[in-house]
C-alpha cells in the first residue's frame, strides 16, 4: 500500500455480504502498519451481528481505534451510532476507514457525516462488489445498487473495489473469473479499480495476471457464507 494514496477518511460501502467489513479491518490494519494514528467506524446498522466488532482484539493488538456501537454483537436490533465518531472528523491526526451498513439503509447513516467529509475534502469512497453475491452478480445490477447508495447517502463513490470472492472457498480462477465483470462496472460508471482483492495465497497464482492486487486475511467471515454452513 502505497501511504501518498491514502486519503484521511476512507469510505467503503457496497451491498450486504459484499465483504466491506473484512476489506476495511485489512486497510486499517495496513494502514497501522504505515505508522498513522487509524481508527476505524463501524456505521453499519443493518447487519448488527457481523461486524467490525468481530476483530476487536486484533484491531486492539495493533493499536487502532475501534468505534462501535456499544450494542454491536447484542441483540439489539439496530444498534444507535456512537457519538464517538464525530472525533474523527474533529481530529485531523486520525487516518479514518468508515464501514458502512449494506445498500441505501445502511447508507443513511452515513449521510449524516457526509457535511464534514466535503468541508475537508480529503475522503474517498469505496463501492465494493462481488461478483458471487446474487443481486450483484451481474454489472447492471451492481450500478443498481450503487446508484441506490449514492442517492441515500448523499455522495458520490469515487472509485471500485472488486472483492469477487466465496470465502475461504475463493480460487485464483474464480477472482479471474470477476475481472471483466469489475472492468463492465468500471465501464459503466467511470470510476476506477482501485484494487482486487484476494486472499494472501492467491497472491502468487494472479501475480502479472490482474493489476492492484490487494491481498487479504479473512478476519471478518461474511454472513452469508456463515448462513450456507
Amino acid at each position: 500500500m502505497d501511504s501518498s494514496n491514502i486519503k484521511r477518511v476512507t469510505v467503503f460501502a457496497g451491498h450486504y455480504g459484499s465483504g466491506k467489513t473484512n476489506i476495511a479491518v485489512n486497510y486499517a490494519l495496513e494502514t497501522a502498519k504505515l505508522g498513522r494514528k487509524t481508527a476505524i467506524a463501524d456505521i453499519d446498522i443493518v447487519n448488527p451481528y457481523f461486524r467490525t466488532k468481530d476483530s476487536e482484539q486484533v484491531l486492539e493488538d495493533a493499536g487502532i481505534r475501534l468505534i462501535s456501537s456499544e450494542y454491536a454483537n447484542t441483540n439489539v436490533d439496530t444498534p444507535a451510532l456512537p457519538a464517538d465518531i464525530y472525533s474523527v472528523f474533529a481530529d485531523k491526526s486520525i487516518t479514518a476507514i468508515i464501514d458502512v451498513g449494506g445498500d441505501d439503509r445502511g447508507a443513511l447513516a452515513l449521510g449524516r457525516y457526509v457535511p464534514y467529509m466535503r468541508q475537508e475534502n480529503d475522503y474517498e469512497m469505496l463501492y465494493v462488489i462481488n461478483k458471487y453475491r446474487y443481486l450483484t452478480a451481474d454489472a447492471r445490477s451492481a450500478v443498481e445498487v450503487m446508484s441506490e447508495i449514492e442517492t441515500a447517502a448523499g455522495i458520490k463513490f469515487t472509485g471500485i473495489v472488486n472483492n469477487s470472492n466465496i470465502g475461504e472457498e475463493t480460487t485464483a480462477n474464480s477472482v479471474l473469473k470477476s475481472v471483466e465483470y469489475a472492468e463492465e462496472v468500471s465501464h459503466l460508471t467511470g470510476l476506477d479499480i482501485k484494487m482486487t482483492t484476494v486472499k494472501e495465497e492467491l497472491v502468487g497464482e494472479l501475480s502479472g495476471k490482474i493489476d492492484n492486487v490487494q491481498p487479504i486475511k479473512l478476519y471478518v467471515r461474511q454472513s452469508w457464507l456463515r448462513e450456507r454452513r
